[in-house]
């Protein structure tokens, strides 16, 4: 296949290779249907299917699968009564694409048939993302080199199965008058006047009694928009469209075949409503902008830009543009399949996947999507509450593969590969980090959005029910002391049936403790709906004393001294394996070894404990992350395991400053069905890597991370990328990062306004912020930093005097013990605790600080301030700003604080004030610094602000006024000194650029 950055192209087709593959590749869905990449006139073995989400139906052994629906794209082509199809004749030139910024799949062929006739055709279809009951197909066909009677036939095929299994029985069908909802039933052949155009069909599911109405209609012209009168025949399961002309050499004859699609899942009459929404369309041309209108406002919010690496460019548009329309965009009763809608594999269940792997993208570019698919667990509660039930525990245990009901749907046995034999699967008794995984993406949801009516009404029950699971399903043991969770199987499924899962047991104490503080917030949000809950839910003081003794007591593996934490009980006694020796290979360890022998090797499938340490990142330190990067990641049969491994291992790496092994994990990842990595993409599109690999580019490449005060990026690029860029959404503000790779930071785009004649007035107009520093701007914590820092040196046996404590003035913490450690040498762990020390040093100093240690004319300057509209905030590499901008009593003065919790450089990077001028909502160039250290002025002049400096002049290199202090300042009397010195800067955009608020 040949790319661009929004196309796919395959430029030859060839029989003998694998056609199910690209039938995948080529899907195409509008959240509601989703229809694999089949011909329209048919192949032989192809494997048609089109799946609406939540028609479900029973069968065997899985219990349920997503009913494959008629198929309405057959659209057959006879030329002198021979049928065109790619298995006979010759082709001279064939040509698919799938434009991705449009959602249009077309292909160019020119075909000879076997007795000789050369016919150029151009199919064109669309599943409607505007009008989701809608899809359509463009034929044009052109006679190359003869003139003959041309025949084209459109019809709906209501004879589909699940690879041999029947879901559908016939109810009726009928004729069509074209532009009204009327109908007739009438069934036998029948010669249609011009006025009449359509065909409807009637079904049912067999088991679940899905209802669904399907109708089309079919016009005809040629160049000259000549209509060409269409006959109908309405053989049982089959209606079709036919029309026959006389196809002249060189002339084009174009064909349009409109298709409407409901169930009962939509509305109580589905065939009345695709035979009226049938008769209300507008043309194709219509349809068709509209469907690249809707398309453009999805990317506009949810594209990834990648300069430098075209493959990776259109993969990573490939794996969005898949997950965005296998999204359940209007519907919240049903969520994303692990294969999407695009095959058959995994019936169409419900995984982990949706919630861990794609949720993070929606929850950060499609907030009301993402809504979708957690309130599809909301509904399914009752399903889990029957499984904890009959499992013998309390509370909510969500499925391990759900579908429409949120009963457990996975097989407990299966035939083995060879069909000789049925396996035992475990994974929908005891595989139970599904049940967290859910609260987690709830709690991040809500983190994301700020979305507290949805946490009130269905995220709060939802965490808290499924706690509830949890504080039963813990077991004391009496003779360790401790409470276990023993028989279970953890996200690495080569091992099951263990003991003590690091991931599941530390999980399940994260959502214990999360649990809680949402039931505390709920209590002061809406007391009402609290105890509601309280009382529904049996939630017990004593229950929550028993969550907080589970808390505490729960078996956690004691980490090595290097950190490394074992992955359950007994693994590191298993047989080490070294994966290179059964290099090359073209299948999984598991396949090789089987399963038993498998699972008495250190042979992980996927990442566990690092799957933990990706989940709770912000729990464990980096000395930690790399001890099991470099014990777990060698054990990890990275190609032939699980593809829900690949893009965790990319963001990892990226994490740990290793950019090209990242990059290979995250192209194994973005390449899974595009180049058919793991062989196995004829069954569907891996939607955990759709979302993987989004998460791989922006927790990974381009670092960001979720913090109190907003986002922060810290990036580690490939080296061949030049830049990257993407928007996300927080707390309904849409935020646009743009990271170039000379300077591996985060920029925006520069305009200037040079030759600008200061005066001001401009200045007045043009300044709307004011960020102050806090120690010797503000108040004077100086003297308790020399202390903290004096007491820490004289412990460590370091000289440090007064002359020495100047050089750290305006450094951060880090920087600071660096700078007092000059070149003695000390292992992180020891840094980590020094700074932790003097910290607690400076603390217990300034705990007596109050308003009476404000500078002078700083309470005065502050209170001018507001009174004149501007907006404060405070740009401090302290981590104890917080503190104490609350004990100074200013807090009411201050919109903003970007302390030294909020980015990773500190100054004289400029990221500290953009992150300050992001949260007051302030363009930079519109914004004013106030700082005492020179590192300080140097950051506000790289992020494109006026600089002040206090102090002594010669502190100050760049500074663009230099004042003794705020004492006697007036904002007038400033403003005036700025304009006789100098012209106004440049307009720098921020780190992830605030560009508006709600929806774009």
């Amino acid at each position: 296949m040949y790319a661009t950055d929004w196309t796919i192209t395959e430029r030859n087709f060839d029989s003998l290779s694998e056609p199910h593959h690209h039938e995948t590749v080529f899907t195409l869905g509008n959240g509601y249907l989703g229809t694999r990449g089949t011909f329209e006139e048919g192949y032989p073995g192809a494997k048609p299917a089109t799946l609406i989400n939540g028609v479900y139906d029973k069968v065997a052994i899985v219990h349920t699968e997503l009913a494959n629906c008629p198929d309405w794209l057959p659209m057959v082509v006879s030329v002198g009564g021979e049928y065109f199809s790619l298995d006979l004749g010759e082709i001279l030139h064939y040509e698919r694409q799938l434009d991705m910024r449009r959602g249009i799949l077309s292909r160019q062929i020119r075909w000879r048939s076997p007795q000789g006739k050369t016919l150029d055709l151009h199919f064109e279809r669309f599943t409607s993302l505007a009008e989701p009951h809608v899809a359509a197909i463009r034929l044009s066909v052109t006679p190359v080199d003869f003139s003959d009677i041309v025949e084209i036939q459109a019809g709906l095929d209501g004879h589909p199965d699940n690879q041999g299994i029947k879901h559908w029985k016939w109810i009726n069908q009928g004729l069509t008058p074209v532009r009204t909802a009327k109908s007739t039933n009438s069934l036998p052949f029948s010669l249609l006047p011009s006025e009449v155009d359509g065909v409807w069909m009637q079904l049912s599911t067999l088991h679940s009694g899905i209802e669904l109405g399907m109708a089309t209609q079919l016009s005809v012209k040629n160049a000259q928009q000549q209509a060409f009168p269409v006959f109908a025949m309405t053989t049982p399961g089959y209606p079709s469209l036919t029309t026959r002309f006389e196809g002249n050499r060189g002339e084009t004859v174009t064909a349009e075949k409109l298709v409407t699609i409901y169930t009962s899942r939509d509305t109580e009459a589905p065939t009345q409503a695709a035979i009226a929404k049938l008769s209300q369309l507008p043309d194709y041309d219509t349809l068709r902008d509209e469907q690249a209108a809707a398309w453009d406002r999805l990317w506009e919010k949810s594209d990834v830009v990648i300069e430098g690496d075209l493959k990776a460019q259109q993969a990573i548009r490939y794996n969005l543009f898949q997950l965005l329309q296998a999204a359940p965009h209007h519907d919240s009763h049903v969520s994303i399949p692990a294969k999407t809608l695009s095959g058959f594999a995994y019936r169409g269940h419900v995984f982990w996947d949706t919630e861990i792997f794609l949720l993070p993208f929606l929850s950060y570019t499609q907030p009301a999507v993402a809504k979708n698919a957690l309130t599809y667990r909301y509904h399914t509660l009752p399903g889990a509450r029957r499984k904890a039930a009959d499992s013998g525990y309390e509370g909510a245990m969500f499925a391990w593969e759900s579908a429409a009901t949120g009963d457990e749907v996975t097989p407990r046995w299966v035939p083995d590969a060879e069909g000789k034999e049925l396996v035992r699967i475990w994974c929908g008794d005891i595989e139970l980090h599904i049940t967290t995984d859910v609260a987690y993406a709830a709690w991040n949801y809500w983190q994301i959005t700020g979305d507290d009516a949805w946490m009130a009404d269905y995220g709060a029950e939802l965490i808290l029910d499924t706690a509830v699971f949890w504080g039963s399903r813990a077991e004391w043991n009496s003779d360790r002391n401790c409470y276990e969770i023993r028989d279970v199987i953890g996200p690495d499924e080569n091992h099951d049936r263990v003991n003590n899962n690091t991931f599941t047991n530390r999980m399940m104490q994260w959502h214990l403790e999360t649990a809680q503080q949402v039931l505390n917030w709920l209590q002061d949000f809406a007391p009402d709906q609290a105890e509601a809950l309280v009382q529904r839910l049996d939630l017990t003081p004593e229950r929550l004393t028993h969550w907080n003794q589970v808390i505490e007591r729960i078996y956690l593996p004691t980490p090595t001294e290097t950190g490394l934490i074992e992955q359950s009980e007994g693994f590191f006694a298993l047989k080490d394996v070294n994966l290179a020796d059964y290099e090359p290979r073209q299948q999984s360890m598991q396949a090789i070894l089987g399963i038993e022998a498998t699972s008495q090797c250190q042979i992980l499938k996927q990442p566990d404990v690092l799957m933990l340490l990706y989940l709770l990142g912000d729990r464990y330190d980096s000395q930690t992350l790399q001890a099991n990067w470099d014990y777990y990641c060698p054990r990890t049969d990275h190609v032939y395991g699980s593809s829900l491994g690949p893009a965790i291992h990319a963001v990892l790496a990226a994490q740990l400053a290793q950019p090209m092994e990242a990059y290979q994990h995250f192209m194994r990842a973005a390449l899974v069905d595009l180049e058919d990595v793991r062989g196995n993409a004829c069954e569907g599109i891996h939607a955990a890597s759709t979302g993987g690999v989004w998460q791989a580019v922006v927790f990974g490449f381009a670092g960001i991370r979720l913090t109190e005060r907003g986002l922060i990026a810290n990036p580690h690029l490939p080296a061949q990328w030049t830049r990257l860029k993407f928007k996300l959404s927080w707390r309904d503000r849409w935020y646009e990062f743009d990271i170039k790779q000379e300077s591996a930071s985060v920029e925006g785009q520069k305009t200037t306004s040079q030759g600008l004649e200061m005066t001001a007035n401009a200045l007045r107009d043009g300044l709307r912020g004011v960020i102050f520093d806090l120690d010797g701007v503000l108040t004077d914590t100086a003297e308790y930093h020399y202390l903290g820092w004096k007491q820490l040196a004289d412990e460590e046996g370091i000289p440090f005097d007064r002359e020495a404590n100047e050089a750290m003035r305006g450094l951060a913490r880090r920087e600071s013990l660096l700078t007092l450690l000059g070149s003695r040498q000390v292992p992180e762990a020891q840094m980590q605790e020094m700074m932790d020390r003097k910290n607690r040093y400076y603390v217990d100093l300034v705990a007596e600080i109050g308003p009476q240690d404000l500078l002078p004319g700083a309470l005065e300057f502050l209170m001018e301030l507001q009174a004149a509209g501007l907006k404060v905030a405070i740009g401090s590499s302290s981590k104890n700003a917080h503190m104490v901008v609350e004990r100074l009593g200013i807090g009411h003065l201050v919109q903003a604080i970007a302390d030294g919790h909020s980015v990773s450089r500190s100054k004289p990077a400029p990221d500290l004030f953009l992150h300050a001028a992001d949260l007051l909502g302030i363009p930079p160039a519109q914004c004013i610094v106030f700082e005492d250290a020179d590192s300080g002025v140097e950051a506000a002049k790289a992020a494109g602000m006026w600089a002040v400096g206090l102090g002594p002049v010669e502190r100050f290199q760049d500074a663009d006024l230099v004042l003794p202090s705020l004492e006697y300042i007036q904002w007038k009397d400033l403003l005036d000194k700025l304009a006789q010195t100098t012209l106004l800067p440049g307009d720098l955009a921020a780190i992830g650029d605030r560009i508006g608020a709600g929806s774009l």
